[in-house]
Parts: C-alpha cells; sequence; structure tokens
C-alpha cells in the first residue's frame, strides 16, 4: 500500500495497481486479468475499473479502479478473494506489484508513470472539457428554471451549475478522455 496515504474514507478514490508480468507469462497474466476484473466489478462501492495494456516500451499492465469510498476500496485490496488471485499471479510478475490512491481531480494529469503532461497541454485539454460543459449545462438548466424557481438566484445557479461542471468533469469525463488522448498529452 502507498505509505503516507491519508484521505477521508467517505471520499472517492481512484487507486492505480502496475503489474510487469514475464514476457513469457503475458498470455496467462491476461487470463488471470479475465478473471479478476468481473470479481472486481461484483465488489460493494466498485464504480469501474479500467485496464490499460503496455505500449511503447513499457511491458506494464496499469489497472485503474475507481471506488465510491477508501474503506470499500480496502475492503477489496484486503478481500480473500483478492488475496487468493494474487498468489495466484504472483509467480507470472517480474516484480511486486504497486499500488498508488488517488483522490477525484490530482488523477487527471498524473498518469500511472509519472510522466509529467506539460503545462500547456493540461490547459488545452482541460478548456476543451469545460468549455462545451459551461455552454450545454446552463442550457439544460433551463427547464429547471421554471420548475424549482430558487434556480433563478444568480449564485445558486452559478452553485449548482459548478457542481455539475466539477462532478462531470472529475467522474465522468477526465478520466476517459485523458485516456483518450493519453498518447499525445504524454508524448515528449
Amino acid at each position: 500500500m502507498a505509505a503516507g496515504i491519508s484521505i477521508d474514507s467517505n471520499s472517492a478514490v481512484t487507486t492505480i495497481i502496475v503489474q510487469r508480468p514475464y514476457r513469457q507469462s503475458v498470455q496467462a497474466y491476461e487470463n488471470w486479468l479475465n478473471k479478476i476484473v468481473p470479481l472486481a466489478q461484483t465488489a460493494p462501492g466498485h464504480r469501474g475499473v479500467n485496464v490499460i495494456r503496455p505500449h511503447g516500451q513499457s511491458e506494464e499492465y496499469t489497472i485503474v479502479l475507481h471506488f465510491e469510498s477508501e474503506a470499500y476500496l480496502r475492503d477489496w485490496l484486503a478481500s480473500d478473494t483478492r488475496k487468493r488471485l494474487l498468489d495466484e499471479v504472483r509467480p507470472l510478475l517480474n516484480e511486486v506489484e504497486r499500488i498508488d490512491i488517488r483522490t477525484g481531480l490530482e488523477f487527471w494529469f498524473t498518469p500511472p508513470s509519472h510522466k509529467v503532461a506539460p503545462a500547456y497541454k493540461q490547459f488545452l485539454i482541460t478548456l476543451s472539457a469545460i468549455f462545451p460543459l459551461s455552454f450545454l449545462i446552463p442550457q439544460l438548466l433551463g427547464p429547471a428554471l421554471t420548475a424549482f424557481p430558487i434556480l433563478a438566484v444568480p449564485v445558486v445557479r452559478a452553485f449548482v451549475t459548478s457542481l455539475l461542471i466539477v462532478g462531470l468533469m472529475t467522474f465522468v469525463i477526465m478520466p476517459r478522455y485523458v485516456r483518450l488522448v493519453a498518447r499525445w498529452l504524454y508524448k515528449p
């Protein structure tokens, strides 16, 4: 487990697990992934899993798990099911797995390899995601203004708009968007 991590046990968390199978064990490792991923998806509090397979010079597999809270995450990491499957995969791995736990926004631009995306690319990606939302969300809230007059108060409307944009960016858009443009984003 990553040392020194202290996060609110009720916060949504993203867990990055990096594993590197031996070259001759890749197919057996893939078979193992086909067993563990569906089981992780049934764990309480599970919000999604993504497997990033090796690319370029890397031989690392990165498993990104999203959980509703740190408590649910720790339950899964300490579960008998996961322990049993880890015992099964250890002989296939070139090194001990690395686990990193992150909350919300910090995961957007900190990839598992710890490469840092250039600031201008972070700016462009964030702008290209927030700009359409800043136009669409107020438009979609329009009908709610008549149903809920409190939304006509400018500060309330701004708060609800910001709440929706930040929520969508953190939990829906950026985790997928950054993966989609990762090659460009982290290209030197």
